[in-house]
């Protein structure tokens, strides 16, 4: 065979032409390390300078803070919100970042904070986070910056508990604001009596936390109406083996001196967000209540409903669940919006309905 011959011109096309498409091929590969290294701040956190911190006393230094919907029951709920703030230049955000604040109000707070809404007034503090970039890492300074943001989850909460001295309360928090709610939980809750006898429930989503050691005193949530008690989960499509095993082997929980630490062989803790119990079964979809997308909506307005679509069970500390393939409930965004808490809640209205429940059988135990 008689290959043509090839022009100079040609040969610079070919060439030109060819480089083009092996780095287009490069980007494609790489394109997620590429992005995760711009998100990198380049200085190790011992030596950073974080941002000011918030003054819990100032209206500026909360998302909400107390905010009731019409006939809200009577709980107090503390809300932590998750990540945020892309990062960059920064391990943890300042709490007036305009995108943050404004992915915050949009996604966050409607979807998350939403289902807690008709629980009673609602407190949800702005606090220094930990950048998206120390999701995406292991690396100590991450961890360290991820641990950083619980002083000011602590601070918020004491100012915020000083604000309501008696009655019921609700904690919860998603992915980063509900890893600060467990060790809150662990260190500050528990070693208080008369504080951990005013707890309803807490709701830990979209996060992985270590079954053990749960104190017996505030212990994970047995059944829909046990008060007092903890419900977390994070979830994964029932027929995605790889990311339940990916989420558990980079899954880090704090150990007892207040750092994170890997997971490693340790039980997660895996509460049926529509059973509301911690037994396992398998629960059909018929009994979902009901998903939503209230991305977008004003405070207070309660989304639409799509229920009776989400099998669940619980493997291994990982939620499954299946999938809902409707327009609404597909992630959307850039690919750090991709990487943040889902811009859907799957299980709003059972949330709704868990936590009226408890609050009930609380409410009805001091009657008692």
């Amino acid at each position: 065979m008689i290959l043509p011959r090839l022009t100079l011109r040609q040969w610079i096309g070919w060439t030109g032409f060819a480089l083009v498409f092996l780095l287009t091929a490069a980007v494609a590969v790489w394109r997620g390390d590429i992005l995760r290294a711009g998100l990198d701040p380049q200085i190790p956190f011992q030596t950073y300078e974080p941002p000011p911190a918030p003054d819990y006393a100032s209206p500026a230094a909360w998302a909400l803070r107390d905010v009731r919907t019409p006939n809200a029951g009577p709980a107090a709920v503390f809300f932590l919100h998750s990540t945020t703030f892309d990062g960059g230049s920064d391990w943890n955000g300042p709490i007036d970042d305009a995108d943050a604040q404004a992915y915050l109000r949009r996604v966050v707070l409607p979807n998350y904070a939403g289902p807690f809404a008709r629980a009673g007034s609602v407190s949800a503090p702005l606090y220094r986070q930990g950048s998206l970039y120390t999701r995406l890492t292991l690396r100590d300074d991450a961890r360290d910056a991820r641990a950083f943001a619980y002083g000011d989850a602590l601070a918020a909460f004491e100012t915020w508990l000083a604000d309501h001295p008696t009655g019921p309360l609700v904690l919860a928090g998603v992915e980063q604001g509900g890893e600060l709610i467990d060790r809150l939980v662990r260190e500050r809750v528990v070693s208080d009596p008369a504080l951990r006898a005013r707890v309803a429930a807490v709701y830990l989503m979209d996060v992985i936390v270590a079954r053990e050691p749960l104190s017996p005193s505030l212990p994970a949530c047995a059944t829909a109406t046990t008060v007092g008690c903890v419900m977390a989960w994070s979830g994964v499509d029932e027929d995605n083996d790889g990311a339940a095993r990916r989420r558990l082997r980079r899954a880090l929980v704090w150990n007892g001196t207040g750092q994170l630490v890997d997971l490693d062989k340790r039980p997660a803790l895996c509460v049926n967000p529509v059973s509301g119990a911690a037994d396992g079964a398998a629960v059909p979809a018929r009994r979902h209540h009901g998903a939503a997308n209230a991305t977008g909506l004003e405070w207070g307005v309660r989304p639409a409903f799509i229920d009776r679509a989400v099998a669940t069970h619980c493997e291994d500390g990982i939620l499954r669940h299946t999938e809902l393939t409707t327009e609404s409930f597909r992630e959307v965004g850039n690919w750090a919006d991709r990487r943040k808490a889902r811009q859907y809640n799957l299980f709003y209205a059972d949330l709704e309905r868990d936590v009226e429940r408890r609050l009930n059988v609380w409410m009805a135990s001091q009657a008692g």
